[in-house]
């Protein structure tokens, strides 16, 4: 959801006008016209500060995005000894290499 319509829907949600909600505010009609519409993109410290003047407060959070990467795994190749990491990481390109629809290896000639 874009900052303008957060603000468009709290400002209907609480009655108030685009005029009343910029005299309160110290700006004009004009200018919360303009972050509802998102012409203009307000920072976090404006919009927190126009929710508030409504009887809200904004809410940032974040998380952590999946990556789709399996950390038990990572977690247990660091249990291995470095020359077994060494050994699994070697088989596992040598895996790749085979699996290429051209398999070469480095240093090789045909």
């Amino acid at each position: 959801m874009s900052p303008g319509v957060l603000l468009r829907q709290a400002r209907r949600r609480h009655r108030v006008s685009q005029h009343s909600l910029a005299t309160r505010a110290g700006t004009t009609q004009s200018a919360i016209s303009r972050i509802e519409r998102d012409r203009i993109s307000p920072s976090f410290e404006t919009l927190g500060e126009l929710l508030y003047l409504l009887g809200e407060d904004l809410v940032v959070e974040s998380e952590e995005r999946n990556t789709g990467i399996d950390r038990t795994l990572n977690e247990a190749q660091l249990d291995l000894s470095p020359s077994s990491r060494l050994d699994y990481g070697l088989a596992f390109a040598n895996q790749v290499i085979e699996m290429s629809p051209n398999p070469k290896r480095p240093g090789w000639s045909e």
